[in-house]
């Protein structure tokens, strides 16, 4: 990363922001649209919206595929989520495609666990590796095991939900903690004399972690970029390393049962 800049090398010679808000935010394939004949319409319709040529990156969003349709969330009568049959390597190989023909500049993947990773890795005749893995990643959730391995593939973890989610009703529990108001956290952040929101931006980047601080506020956007302003000591870090739970904010229970789900493997 250039501290000059503030960008990361991907490792398709191209750049992203170290810190993604507002200003940079991948597009995303969505899971009903993994059979490889749909992925350059979904893109392209995606394009014709954003009134772009082309985007700067191109995200496989989950690991498991979903029935096609008009529903983003396809089920059956009994409410169960219709999933389809496709190989992610097979809709890899599709974005592969989008990117020799210039609608994007990088693809990756998100929500993938090493083990998917490896299968994408190791395909046959593979043009392009992923430039990143875009994960939930946090104080709770560091992501230590995942992280290692996505440097050992020259990988960028970027790390959605890095403030411990905008607690969404639908998709966090609303009894769940908040990661702001851990009393560990702010210690750290009082010595710093930088809020609770800046110290836990700061863990993830001297980590080489790309964190999404997703915010709407521009008083918000200005004050995380201070985030390059300052370093957090080796003991601050191994001190909020000591904050990891595994905990996941965000619930993905609908998926658990498929061969595919991610958080079926340690990491």
């Amino acid at each position: 990363m250039s501290s000059k800049q503030q960008f990361v090398k991907l490792n398709d010679g191209h750049f992203i922001p170290a810190l993604g808000f507002g200003t940079y935010k991948p597009q995303e394939l969505w899971c009903t649209c993994f059979r490889p004949e749909l992925v350059r319409p979904s893109l392209e319709k995606s394009l014709k919206r954003l009134q772009l040529d082309y985007v700067d990156l191109y995200l496989i969003h989950y690991p498991i595929p979903l029935k096609p349709g008009d529903n983003d969330f396809p089920v059956d009568e009994q409410g169960k989520l219709l999933l389809d049959t496709v190989d992610f390597c097979a809709t890899w190989e599709a974005l592969e495609k989008c990117k020799d023909a210039g609608l994007v500049k990088s693809i990756g993947v998100s929500n993938f666990n090493h083990k998917q990773l490896e299968r994408i890795l190791n395909k046959p005749g593979l043009k392009y590796k992923p430039v990143c893995n875009q994960v939930e990643c946090h104080l709770y959730l560091n992501q230590s095991k995942l992280l290692d391995y996505c440097k050992s593939k020259d990988i960028v973890l970027v790390a959605y939900g890095a403030l411990g989610t905008q607690r969404y009703k639908e998709w966090v529990d609303q009894n769940s903690p908040v990661l702001l108001h851990d009393p560990v956290l702010y210690d750290v952040a009082k010595k710093n004399k930088r809020s609770p929101a800046l110290v836990a931006l700061r863990y993830l980047l001297q980590r080489g972690v790309v964190p999404l601080a997703q915010s709407f506020k521009e008083n918000e956007m200005k004050e995380n970029l201070q985030v390059f302003e300052f370093q957090l000591s080796p003991e601050d870090m191994k001190t909020l390393d000591g904050l990891n739970k595994n905990f996941r904010y965000l619930s993905t229970e609908s998926f658990a049962d498929h061969p595919e789900y991610p958080y079926s493997e340690e990491y």
